[in-house]
C-alpha cells in the first residue's frame, strides 16, 4: 500500500492550517506550502516543523509548482484557496479581479502542475454550498468552473461543498458572515425539528476542525475519488 503524502496548498487560511494539523495528527506525511514572501513564514515554521509537518515555499509559477510536485511525489494535492472581499480591498482591487485571480486562477494552475507531475494524485478542492450553473454570483460562478474542469479532466479529483466555515478563532473578522451563519444556523435548527434534518445538516454552518476532519477523511477514502461531497457528508 502506497503510504499517503499530502500537500496543502492553501495552508495558512483557516481551513488549510486545519488541515494540515489533522494529516498530522493521523502521522501522514504532510507538506504544507506557504507563499514565498509571505510576512509570517517564520511563524508558520515555528507551528509546524515542532509537528513534523514540511514547509514548502514553492512561488506560484506553472513550472516551478510542477518541479515541486514531480520531486514530492504527493499521493493528494489539497487545494484550500481562496481570497476575501476584504483582502481585495487591502491589495487595491475589486473582489470578483481577485476572485479570478486567486480563486480561480491559482486552482487552475496547481490543478495543472498536478495533471503534469507525473504522479496522478488525488486533487481534493474546496468548492461551496450553493454552487450551480447559472449562478450569478462572482464567487460561487468562480467555484462552477473550476468544478466542471476538474470533471472534465484526467486527474482523479474530490469537490467538497461545505456552507459557512466560521468560529471564533478566525484571523479576519467577517461580521456579514457570522451573522448569517447565526441566522441560517438558527433556521435550519427549526427546520430540522419539523423534519428537515438533511437540510438542515447540508447547510448549516462548521468550524474549521469539523471540516478539516471531514476533509482527510474523504481524501484517504477510495469510494470519494470522482465525488462531490456536500456539507453533511463532511461532519
Amino acid at each position: 500500500m502506497v503510504e499517503p503524502i499530502a500537500f496543502v496548498a492553501g495552508a495558512t487560511g483557516y481551513t488549510g492550517r486545519a488541515v494540515v494539523d489533522e494529516l498530522r495528527r493521523r502521522s501522514l506525511r504532510t507538506v504544507a506550502h506557504v507563499r514565498p514572501d509571505s510576512p509570517r513564514l517564520a511563524q508558520w515554521r515555528e507551528r509546524w516543523v515542532p509537528q513534523e509537518a514540511e514547509v514548502d515555499t514553492t512561488p506560484w509559477e506553472s513550472a516551478a509548482l510542477e518541479l515541486t510536485l514531480r520531486k514530492l511525489g504527493p499521493t493528494v494535492v489539497f487545494a484550500l484557496l481562496g481570497t476575501t472581499r476584504r483582502r481585495a480591498q487591502q491589495e487595491g482591487r475589486g473582489a470578483v479581479a481577485a476572485y479570478e485571480a486567486v480563486d480561480y486562477g491559482m486552482t487552475m494552475m496547481l490543478r495543472a502542475a498536478a495533471e503534469a507531475c507525473g504522479h496522478r494524485p488525488r486533487f481534493v478542492y474546496l468548492s461551496s454550498a450553493g454552487v450551480r450553473e447559472g449562478t450569478r454570483n462572482p464567487y460561487l460562478a468562480v467555484r462552477v468552473r473550476v468544478e466542471r474542469a476538474l470533471r472534465d479532466g484526467d486527474l482523479p479529483f474530490t469537490i467538497a461543498r461545505p456552507s459557512f466555515i466560521t468560529g471564533p478563532d478566525r484571523d479576519e473578522w467577517r461580521a456579514g458572515e457570522r451573522i448569517g451563519a447565526g441566522v441560517a444556523d438558527a433556521a435550519l435548527g427549526l427546520a430540522g425539528l419539523v423534519g428537515g434534518r438533511r437540510f438542515r445538516d447540508r447547510y448549516r454552518s462548521i468550524d474549521n476542525v469539523a471540516l478539516a476532519r471531514g476533509l482527510v477523511r474523504v481524501a484517504l477514502d477510495p469510494a470519494q475519488a470522482g465525488a462531490v461531497v456536500e456539507a453533511d457528508q463532511l461532519r
